[in-house]
């Protein structure tokens, strides 16, 4: 098979969206399929990437860490018509995803969407953020959702949305998948050596991007009422981000000197092996489809304490696998941490036991056979033969036609939830509204 894939963001961007694109196409050429990411030019890609076609991109816009595609070169449908794709997955409903759609109806080709986020919760990287943004979001995913021929959805709770919000295409839950064997067998005492954490403390780490959706105050907050009271115990912060700084300085106090740990973006064995380092795994965000950092932390057997949200509750079990907090609540989460902390050896054990147990169940190998299945479900439904007479201007019309419907999702979105004058101008061209990260 035959797959283009088409992304506003990519590695080395750090995302839920790029490690779920990343991961189905690791897996798609695994098992001999082709596979070819459209995606924005980024800072520190790099210079020779096989299958990769990067679009030239405005870099950190609004003052975030992602890159915005403005125009769609020419070039582009060329080196898409040269890779000659039998399926197009689109994985946002703007920019790249516009043109995703574009290219589908020229090439008569089926589209995929994955719904990977929840749109209203990122509009504060739009200039002009205000209620009447949020809910042209919803209505443009939705609406962009069903000018495609299938949907994705990460989780139960996310297709349940979808379905009420009028998502009226064939819709599937396909979550992105683990890879145990990536994130198993790090070396945890080598990464505590490396950061100077001590072998015997009990450390709560947490990765993904430091940015406002993140709900980062809550987790700081908790991270620091914990440490204080527990001695023994350490904090390990991976990622980058906006939010970085102000982390940083919530976290600063002079009885916590020493023991939180900020590592940067990790990598590769560099990054499985801070999660081996780690005792439990906090996660606070309550604006995740699936929260990939969950499942990552559970491969390496990391029991995780998270708050009760969209995906996470299709992860976390209470007193299972972790602790799973209904309430975004900074002295409830630091009283989980402390639980986890002063549990008995065997008991922390079977937590940890259990976290794997739950990541086994969620490989990218099932992920990818659900993803396949609908792919090839698609496929064996053939469009009608071209007419090659009426070719050239067949092709015309269905470039119109995409358009149309384009700018009709756009229009519908601004007026079905009134105050379309309170929208900046952008919102009403290219289906315009910065690519939000998933990743955690």
């Amino acid at each position: 098979m035959r797959i283009l894939m088409m992304t506003n963001t990519y590695a080395p961007h750090v995302s839920g969206v790029a490690r779920s694109v990343e991961a189905f196409a690791r897996e798609y050429r695994r098992r001999g399929h082709h596979v070819l990411i459209v995606c924005p030019e980024f800072e520190k890609a790099p210079k020779h990437e096989p299958d990769v076609v990067r679009v030239p991109a405005i870099q950190r816009f609004n003052g975030s860490d992602f890159s915005l595609v403005l125009i769609t070169p020419r070039w582009l449908r060329a080196a898409v018509e040269a890779f000659a794709p039998e399926i197009i997955h689109s994985h946002h409903p703007f920019f790249l995803g516009a043109t995703a759609v574009r290219l589908a109806r020229l090439l008569e080709l089926p589209l995929v969407f994955t719904h990977h986020t929840m749109y209203e919760h990122y509009t504060h990287y739009v200039p002009g953020d205000s209620g009447a943004m949020r809910r042209f979001a919803m209505h443009l995913s939705t609406n962009y959702a069903n000018l495609s021929d299938a949907v994705f959805a990460p989780c139960e709770a996310v297709a349940t949305i979808l379905r009420r919000r009028g998502v009226r295409v064939p819709l599937q839950v396909v979550p992105t998948g683990v890879s145990l064997e990536e994130f198993s067998g790090g070396s945890g005492s080598g990464f505590r050596a490396i950061m100077e954490i001590p072998e015997d403390a009990f450390l709560v780490g947490h990765v993904g991007r430091l940015a406002p959706e993140k709900n980062l105050g809550l987790l700081a907050r908790a991270l620091a009422r914990f440490l204080l009271a527990t001695p023994m115990a350490h904090a390990l912060i991976v990622g980058a981000g906006p939010s970085r700084s102000k982390m940083h300085e919530d976290l600063q106090r002079p009885e916590l000197e020493g023991r939180v740990h900020f590592a940067g973006v990790l990598e590769n064995r560099f990054l499985v092996s801070a999660y081996t380092a780690m005792d439990a795994f906090a996660f606070t965000s309550l604006s995740e489809t699936q929260g990939m950092v969950l499942l990552e932390a559970m491969a390496a057997s990391v029991p995780v304490v998270a708050v009760s949200g969209p995906g996470v509750d299709e992860v976390v079990r209470d007193r299972e696998n972790g602790r799973l907090l209904a309430q975004a609540d900074e002295a409830g989460f630091a009283a989980a941490l402390g639980e986890i902390a002063t549990l008995p050896v065997e008991e922390r054990h079977a937590l940890s036991c259990r976290a794997r147990q739950t990541a086994e169940a969620c490989s990218i190998v099932r992920t990818a056979d659900t993803a396949l299945a609908a792919y090839g479900a698609l496929l064996a439904h053939p469009r009608a033969p071209k007419v090659k007479a009426h070719e050239a201007w067949q092709r015309t019309l269905r470039l119109l036609r995409s358009e149309w419907d384009l700018l009709a999702g756009i229009a519908d979105a601004a007026v079905s939830h009134g105050e379309e004058e309170d929208l900046p101008p952008g919102a009403r061209i290219e289906l315009g509204m910065p690519p939000p990260a998933d990743r955690s």
